[in-house]
């Protein structure tokens, strides 16, 4: 059994906001229909396909990793026959999710006013740079557009650089987190009301919340944050400091982790007494920092973190993907999973996070070839006969 084993999702979503969004409910168990035009498919379909690192079967990374669980269904939802036979899966269906720029889903007869009445228990979720609402909607944005807007590029970085992008794209990926989120929560408020609704999410409303206390805090004092590289602005010491064969994080986060750490690093020039408390280090950051760097130096990064460890000091490596992906613990959480693809050659990718104590997250299943599944979801989903999926491939309302 899992989670989400009895929820269909219609997933017209394309690129990475969207599909991360699905991917995380069908790795929970939902039934995910992938609809995707005929012709090329999604557009991610094309992305790295020719790669000779990064595509296997035909697929390139993009689309291997965010459609893995799904199905997938060719259907024209430009014909008039395509349209209604999408109606018909939202018959059946219980969330319809898409990432289309504002306006696309109203111009093709499937934005929530007209599905609901179809269903009136259909939850769709839109994914959109700026949301549905406001004078900034129908901009067009991708993920560091909202990274910059969002205001975390803006405390990303050294202080002497200039802003940095997250490394990781979390403008799209907190687009699709808080989409998957809303769709929950509509499942939820639809067990109560025998009612489904739209969920609009906009990437820079996923940016903004993110920013969390530091927005308080700007918003009490009006002082705007700078970029402070790994520094802290409470804490001391706190950041990246360099070994000899790469970097070690110390997090001392308060005064006793601050003693603890003295007798790991016995330094005089650390045990003065006005060190002890927290503000008198907040004030001389900067040589505190120089004087421990200069001690991590002379030493590997497994060296210190034997020691900051024993000492019970919060830290850790600064680990590359390899590091990463190999860690004990993240291969003891199936944070790495293997996928079989429908060559038979097997794939890892990143595991999903959410784990269940009762429900098991799905078998992670190959991504879907294009129109894979249309035959299948019409006759077992929609109970058409052979005759008429036939007819509707005739006139290219399917493929």
């Amino acid at each position: 059994m899992t989670a989400l084993e009895h929820i269909t999702v219609l997933d017209l979503t394309h690129m990475l906001s969207g599909p991360y969004g699905t991917m995380l409910l069908a790795d929970l168990g939902a039934r995910t229909i992938k609809v995707e035009p005929p012709g090329e498919g999604e557009g991610t379909r094309q992305l790295l396909a020719n790669s000779e690192e990064y595509s296997r079967d035909g697929m390139g990374a993009y689309f291997l990793t965010l459609n893995r669980n799904k199905r997938s269904v060719c259907i024209d939802l430009k014909q008039e026959a395509g349209l209604a036979v999408f109606l018909d899966l939202v018959r059946e269906a219980d969330v319809v999710f898409d990432n289309f720029s504002v306006g696309v889903t109203e111009r093709l007869g499937i934005d929530h006013a007209s599905l609901s009445k179809v269903n009136p228990r259909i939850i769709t979720c839109s994914v959109t740079g700026f949301g549905q609402t406001g004078p900034g909607t129908k901009r067009p944005a991708f993920d560091q557009v909202v990274q910059a807007m969002g205001g975390g590029m803006s405390i990303t970085g050294m202080a002497e650089g200039g802003p940095v992008r997250s490394g990781i794209p979390i403008g799209d990926l907190g687009g699709g987190l808080f989409g998957a989120i809303g769709v929950l929560a509509a499942l939820q408020a639809r067990a109560q009301t025998g009612r489904g609704q739209h969920v609009d999410i906009s990437m820079l409303d996923a940016q903004v919340s993110l920013l969390n206390y530091m927005a308080t805090m700007y918003l009490m004092s009006g002082i705007v944050p700078a970029r402070m590289g790994n520094g802290h602005f409470v804490h001391v010491p706190y950041n990246a400091y360099p070994t000899s064969d790469g970097h070690v994080i110390i997090a001392c986060i308060g005064d006793a982790f601050f003693e603890r750490f003295l007798d790991v690093l016995d330094l005089p020039e650390l045990r003065k007494p006005e060190y002890r408390k927290q503000p008198g280090r907040y004030a001389d950051k900067d040589r505190i920092d120089d004087l421990i760097a200069a001690e991590t130096r002379g030493n590997t990064t497994a060296h210190w973190l034997a020691r900051l460890q024993q000492a019970r000091i919060p830290c850790g490596p600064v680990n590359d993907f390899a590091q990463s992906l190999g860690d004990p613990q993240v291969q003891a959480r199936d944070m790495v999973v293997p996928v079989t693809l429908r060559t038979g050659e097997t794939l890892k990718m990143p595991g999903n996070p959410v784990k269940l104590s009762e429900t098991a997250t799905s078998a992670y299943a190959a991504p879907p070839a294009l129109g894979e599944h249309t035959q299948a979801v019409l006759a077992e989903v929609l109970r058409y006969d052979a005759a008429r999926i036939d007819a509707l491939r005739a006139q290219g309302a399917v493929a």
